[in-house]
């Protein structure tokens, strides 16, 4: 059993153009995930799947491993999947996807996503959440939200507000999910398989298709969040907090 990073990135985006090619402190966005990525104690080999050749040769001139994927996969995870065939991965294999505009991802995270496989490659799926600090996530439908029960299995994702307290004296935690998943191999067949559920289409958030079919998710809670680039105004907000790195 081996545990390899798989980062999608795709060059056409609706909002950002090119996106991973983005420059932030210098150096290209695709570049700052694949050095963070390649730093867990747990991953062997990170790889960026793109289907862009301009991509392909800044990862490659990088001295970073890329694959060329197909334009037509309908989400990111269809493109790891699609390059965990080209790298020949075996069943029991564990693949962490991170996605190519996580820029600040902490490399302690991906040991922390990676652990319940490590433990139980049974459990087949997991993913990151984080507690959020800043209220503003609760609201905004950018910043999706997860809840799980007791056992750490996920429970729902959703843009809205989740829990949404009926008294306005209740105060609780409200949990941002990070875009990082783990998956064996085995169950990333399994998953790329599987039709659009109903949730996935309306919310617009694939993981959504694994509870839709019966099959479960563990949340890991981390302490180090992991900040996004939607749209080029976000560029100057991770600058300024790679500076306090």
């Amino acid at each position: 059993m081996k545990t390899v990073v798989i980062i999608p990135a795709r060059y056409g985006s609706t909002r950002f153009q090119g996106k991973p090619l983005a420059k932030i402190a210098q150096k290209p966005m695709i570049a700052h995930v694949c050095e963070r990525c390649r730093r867990a104690d747990c991953v062997s080999e990170a790889v960026v799947a793109t289907d862009d050749a301009r991509i392909f040769d800044v990862v490659t001139r990088l001295g970073c491993r890329a694959v060329m994927t197909g334009e037509k996969n309908r989400s990111g995870t269809d493109r790891v999947a699609e390059a965990a065939d080209q790298m020949g991965l075996r069943p029991d294999d564990i693949i962490i996807n991170v996605q190519g505009d996580q820029p600040l991802i902490d490399p302690r995270c991906l040991d922390a996503v990676a652990a319940p496989l490590l433990k139980d490659p049974g459990e087949g799926m997991s993913t990151l959440a984080f507690k959020i600090v800043n209220p503003e996530e609760i609201t905004n439908p950018k910043d999706v939200k997860v809840v799980f029960d007791h056992q750490a299995r996920a429970l729902y994702f959703s843009r809205s507000p989740i829990p949404c307290a009926r008294d306005a004296s209740e105060v609780f935690d409200t949990f941002k999910h990070l875009g990082v998943y783990a998956y064996t191999r085995r169950f990333l067949d399994i998953f790329r398989n599987l039709p659009e559920g109903n949730l996935e289409r309306i919310e617009k958030l694939e993981q959504l298709r694994a509870l839709e079919y019966g099959y479960t998710i563990r949340v890991v809670v981390t302490p180090y969040d992991s900040p996004e680039v939607d749209i080029p105004a976000d560029i100057a907000r991770i600058e300024q907090k790679l500076k306090a790195i």
